[in-house]
Order: structure tokens, then C-alpha cells, then sequence
């Protein structure tokens, strides 16, 4: 049985100027132990989808679909009835530390706090964990440190603290959302080597929201890139990065810096993501693509097995393109 089963989800948000398909008919499940990525531009829906498994959306938020956790439905409980689930069972790494901290109190009461929320332990004996976690995630003179508050840390020893608040519980899932930005290259990997550590002492699985394709590449098993609120391809590592068959991953890929590659221009995805409100018929993509036929514009393909069972993707020419170098069609886009 999966861990984590999320099926046709979508999540709606009313406003002044019409209703926002923030999330549409996403489908995707989880196994303790796996790490699986999520890419794709802002606005695709890749943080909302997450705020969605952590209980964390605002009330005016409609959700429909279903989110499963070890065959329990999450959809439709209460806030109270989430705290079992949020912090215990599902951790949380937010985008930005520093906002995500609260700035009057210190790292250690922070982490008491979440450790006794969902554990029958004396302040001492949470002090105690807290500082055992610090050591865990790599932040030296924890038993110092854990006294200091959020402005006394770097940006990497923040984003290690989320970590260890995150991991206070030993939850099953980590769902870390673009936990490297703007952090330089050699902190980037130094949480993400403790991200990978500690999924392997707790046996958890990890979903890691992110831009950078880089980080993908490093830590995922699984991938799915997703556009205009919906998953438009799904796959291993591997097939994404060698067998697109979407034309959007291949836009995304081809604009990669590579050591090894032609010298000038990179490409580029021409115009702006689609409208979340006034949603047009057939594929969301079709308006960017180099690839668009007006096939594509009758309407929005549906995400289906490619040449491998378990490669998804939502093209109605993948087989079409699939000897086709599709970088190289968004590279004359972007130059002409």
C-alpha cells in the first residue's frame, strides 16, 4: 500500500476577478523511502498542491479529490483533527527560513515547542531532543546554539534548523519546498546531503518542490513536471532528463546551462505561463509550444503511458516528437 495516495485533486480559489484552477486533477503516490520531485515554473501549482497535504490552505480554498495517508482520508478533517497528521506523520520545509522562523522566540523553544506538541516529555527532555537534532542536522555547539534566535543564524544554519523542526516528530513524509533558494552552491549541497540523511535514518519519503533541475537530478527517483496546475509529465529520473516526451519538459531541460554543450544563446520558453482563471481549450501549453498543431487546440490531453508504462505525459504528438530534437525547435523559437 502507498504511504501517501493523492488522486484528482483540485483546488479552486474565488476572487474579485474570477475563479483560480490553482491545482487540476493531480494524481500521484508516494512509497516510504522514495524521494520524488516536483518542477516546473511559479504558478504551476507545486506549493499549493503541498500546502494541500499539510492541511495548511486558507478557508476559502475548495478542495476536491482525494488525499490518502496509510488509507486515511485527509480531505474534509478539521483543523484539529489535521494536528495528528501535520508535524507527526507529515513534516514540512518551507521556502524561506527566515519568515518561516519566529523572530522573538529562540531556536530551542521553536523546537520544544514542536517536539511537545506531539510528545509527553518534560521541557528538560525536549530541550534535550531539540539539541540532539541540531546535532543531527550538522549545526555545531548545538547545546550554544540552541539558546541563539533566528537572526543570529546564517541562512544555510536556518534552513538546517527547519530541517530539524521538521524532523522532530519522525515523521513519514518531508515535503521540502524549494529548500536551497538563494542559498550559495556549497550550502545548497550540505542540506541536501542532510535532507538524503535524514530519509534514510527515519525511512521517509521526501517530496522536494523545486527550479533547479540540478537538484532533481541529485536526489529524486522519481519526477513529475507540472504546468498551468496539472502534472503534464511523469517518470524516473532518467526518463525525464534523456526521453522527454513533453514538449514543456524539453523547453525546461534545453535551458540548462551545460559544461559540455553548444557555446551561446540557451533556449528559451517564448511568452507566459497560462492564465489560472480564463482557461482556454485544448492544451495549456499549446500558445508556447514550437510543436503546436491545431490538434492541440481542440482539447487538453490527458496524462497517458508513454513508450514505458510507468513514463507519463500529457502531448498528443509524444510519439511524433519522440525522435524529434525538440530543444533544438524552442532554440529557433527563441532566436527568431
Amino acid at each position: 500500500m502507498s504511504l501517501l495516495k493523492v488522486e484528482h485533486l483540485n483546488i479552486k480559489f474565488p476572487t474579485e476577478d474570477g475563479v483560480v484552477h490553482a491545482v487540476r486533477d493531480v494524481s500521484f503516490s508516494l512509497k516510504h523511502g522514495e524521494v520524488l520531485g516536483v518542477v516546473g515554473e511559479s504558478g504551476c501549482g507545486k506549493s499549493v498542491t503541498a500546502m494541500a497535504l499539510m492541511g495548511l490552505l486558507p478557508r476559502s480554498a475548495q478542495i476536491t479529490g482525494s488525499i490518502e495517508f496509510e488509507g486515511e482520508e485527509l480531505v474534509g478533517l478539521k483543523r484539529n483533527q489535521m494536528v495528528r497528521y501535520r508535524g507527526k506523520k507529515m513534516g514540512m520545509i518551507f521556502q524561506d527560513p527566515m519568515t518561516s522562523l519566529n523572530p522573538v522566540y529562540s531556536i530551542g523553544w521553536q523546537l520544544v515547542e514542536a517536539i511537545r506538541v506531539h510528545n509527553d516529555l518534560t521541557k528538560k527532555q525536549a530541550t534535550e531532543r531539540a539539541i540532539e537534532l541540531l546535532h543531527l542536522v550538522g549545526i555545531p555547539e548545538a547545546e550554544r546554539r540552541v539558546k541563539n534566535f533566528p537572526h543570529e543564524f546564517s541562512g544555510g544554519m536556518r534552513q538546517r534548523a527547519m530541517i530539524a523542526m521538521a524532523m522532530a516528530n519522525e515523521p513519514d513524509v518531508l515535503i521540502a519546498d524549494e529548500p536551497t533558494t538563494a542559498l550559495d552552491v556549497t550550502v545548497q549541497a550540505q542540506i541536501l546531503e542532510t535532507l538524503l540523511e535524514v530519509k534514510d535514518r527515519l525511512n521517509a519519503a521526501i517530496i522536494i518542490i523545486t527550479h533547479d533541475l540540478g537538484v532533481v537530478a541529485s536526489m529524486a527517483d522519481r519526477v513529475q513536471v507540472m504546468y498551468a496546475g496539472s502534472i503534464v509529465e511523469s517518470g524516473s529520473v532518467d526518463d525525464i532528463f534523456y526521453r522527454p516526451r513533453m514538449p514543456y519538459t524539453s523547453g525546461l531541460l534545453g535551458a540548462i546551462p551545460s559544461v559540455a554543450g553548444r557555446h551561446g544563446r540557451l533556449n528559451q520558453i517564448k511568452g507566459s505561463t497560462a492564465s489560472l482563471i480564463n482557461m482556454k481549450p485544448g492544451c495549456q501549453f499549446s500558445s508556447r509550444c514550437p510543436a503546436a498543431q491545431p490538434a492541440c487546440l481542440e482539447a487538453e490531453p490527458v496524462l497517458l503511458p508513454t513508450d514505458d508504462p510507468a513514463h507519463l505525459a500529457a502531448c498528443v504528438r509524444w510519439q511524433e516528437l519522440a525522435n524529434v530534437d525538440v530543444r533544438a525547435m524552442f532554440q529557433g523559437e527563441g532566436q527568431s
